[in-house]
């Protein structure tokens, strides 16, 4: 069991999940299937022996996607909860996205309906006791335009009750409204439309047309806090309406135990807010912490600082450049740029190269190979502190080439449809989760992810040493290809190490410089030695003279799509 300090020094490590596919058995997967043809997976699937094989990878905490009840198409009226319209939901599933009820639990993952809230709750209870952290979706943008709420708390007001559709904004409205206008759903049949909603209310992704397309987020409406769109006024004084009731759903999950929230869609919610909310929840919750999902890096300070996010995603320089360098299409000489640009900050910042809304690694559309990304894992983990998020699959090199229904074939796992996941059936096997009843390729992948992620939180130096990129000065180097390869130092007072990632798809040489300046940084010898091994166990030893002379380098071989991890020699490490 670690201590409270080594649990402290954990980088956190987030892995996302749908518990809908996670524990689904069923593998019938017929296209646009109901949840009695491709089955739906199970709080109670999440056992265990799953959360302890879980934590095995190298994993901090679980986000669990899905949570919140949202709108679907199955039907639990005979529970008393109300039956979702069909031209108001994406897929017969629904999206996790559109909040059915801020309150309650989805009834699909219940194994008892009427115990639902009790199963979550125990889910809650056996993730703490794995040692793991658990994480939920907070949807503050937009809600179900179907909202219901049949599991408030005495006293709670539903959205939109006491709204005054006659006018397009209001500061105390909870929707935007098109006056004189009526929805017009992209799903109604050939204009024979059942579902009615008089005036159109705008549509969650600042659509404010009455027949939002396909591509728009037409099952949501969006939620105004006080931001008037026609003129760009702000009206936060008093606090709109809208501020209160999103804090009333925070503090309900917060009382569940939550340990935190992953923001959907945080930027397109006033900052204001945020200050405002984080400040009046952490008052009572001092250790939840809030992950904001915003695609906008000169807002990332604004976020941080003004708004209080302990941590933010970074797609739009990380994820975007790597997965370029993966593909061929860029330099790993970028990556030096997206540090630089975000220096000071990057323990803020999540890194992922999976998530739901991005394609898989292994699909046609990304890679198509998991191995490809192994670089990109390595440097993703080890160049900073900062969280990583896994997807579940990831580590086992699924593809996301399913044609499940709404999705479509697009390299991405559907969070619209009920499914079931091939390989995540056979770890599970028969209830063990072992990865012995993996495929051998699939063991292949999980072991590098364990042995990346295991590395991270034991070695001093990527732990809580500091960073060093070798790329710039090995720009005009001849004999280091900077645009495939790219190397570090991580560093502390007991321990170095050399990172290299070949991005490439063959085996290449290199001589590495290592420039004076660093020498005169870290009050290093002239000369240093590397141990042979290589942590990672991908490329044996270091070829050419292991010691390292000032200005000099060393030499080594890389595999295709590789990295290795090379140790100092401690006692030669400074100067006498």
């Amino acid at each position: 069991m670690e201590t409270d300090n080594e649990e402290q020094n954990r980088r956190p490590v987030i892995y996302q999940m749908l518990p809908r596919l996670f524990g689904n058995k069923n593998t019938a997967n017929v296209p646009n299937g109901t949840i009695e043809q491709n089955g739906c997976g199970k709080f109670t699937d999440i056992s265990h022996e799953a959360l302890h094989s879980i934590r095995e990878l190298g994993v901090t905490h679980i986000w669990y996607t899905g949570i919140i009840e949202h709108a679907h198409l199955s039907d639990y009226s005979r529970f008393g909860i109300i039956q979702d319209h069909p031209e108001v939901v994406k897929g017969r599933a629904g999206s996790p996205y559109a909040i059915k009820d801020y309150f309650d639990v989805d009834p699909d993952l219940a194994d008892s309906v009427p115990d639902r809230m009790q199963e979550f709750e125990a889910l809650v209870d056996r993730t703490h006791k794995a040692g793991l952290k658990v994480l939920i979706d907070l949807v503050p943008n937009h809600l179900a335009r179907q909202y219901v709420s049949d599991a408030s708390p005495e006293g709670v007001v539903d959205f939109g009750e006491d709204d005054r559709p006659e006018k397009a904004f209001h500061r105390d409205n909870n929707f935007y409204y098109l006056p004189g206008k009526q929805f017009v759903s992209p799903e109604s049949d050939g204009g024979n439309q059942t579902w009615y909603e008089k005036p159109a209310r705008a549509t969650g992704n600042d659509c404010f047309r009455p027949d939002p397309t396909r591509n728009d987020w037409y099952e949501t409406v969006k939620l105004n806090y006080g931001v008037d769109f026609q003129n760009g006024e702000r009206h936060f004084s008093p606090i709109p309406d809208t501020w209160h009731k999103m804090k009333e759903a925070v503090l309900f999950w917060a009382g569940k135990n939550v340990d935190g929230f992953r923001c959907d869609m945080a930027g397109m919610v006033p900052v204001e807010f945020w200050s405002w909310l984080i400040d009046e929840v952490k008052r009572q919750y001092p250790a939840l912490q809030f992950i904001g999902e915003i695609y906008e890096p000169d807002r990332y300070h604004e976020y941080i600082f003004k708004a209080g996010f302990d941590y933010l995603y970074d797609k739009e320089l990380l994820y975007n450049t790597i997965r370029g360098v993966v593909r061929g299409e860029r330099s790993a000489l970028e990556i030096s740029s997206c540090w630089q640009n975000t220096e000071g900050i990057q323990h803020h910042l999540v890194y992922f190269l999976e998530n739901h809304d991005e394609q898989r690694i292994a699909s046609s559309y990304f890679a198509g190979d998991p191995l490809p990304a192994y670089p990109a894992l390595v440097v993703m983990a080890m160049m900073t502190n900062n969280p990583l998020l896994l997807y579940f699959g990831q580590e086992l090199g699924e593809r996301g080439m399913d044609q499940e229904g709404f999705s479509g074939l697009d390299g991405r796992t559907s969070i619209f449809d009920y499914w079931g996941l091939e390989l995540m059936k056979k770890w599970a096997g028969e209830g063990n989760y072992h990865t012995g009843n993996l495929p051998t390729e699939a063991q292949d992948i999980r072991k590098a992810y364990v042995s990346v992620l295991q590395l991270v939180n034991k070695e001093p130096a990527l732990v809580k040493g500091l960073f060093y990129d070798l790329s710039w000065s090995n720009l005009r180097n001849m004999a280091f290809n900077s645009s495939a390869v790219y190397a570090f130092f991580r560093y502390c007072p007991d321990q170095m190490l050399l990172v290299l990632a070949n991005f490439s798809g063959k085996d290449l040489d290199y001589r590495l410089h290592v420039p004076s300046h660093f020498f005169e940084l870290t009050g290093l010898s002239d000369r240093f030695y590397f141990w042979g091994r290589d942590l990672l166990e991908n490329n044996k030893t270091i070829q050419f003279p292991a010691q390292i002379a000032m200005n000099a380098g060393v030499g080594g071989y890389l595999k295709k799509h590789s990295a290795s991890v090379y140790q100092l020699k401690y006692e030669m490490m400074r100067r006498s």
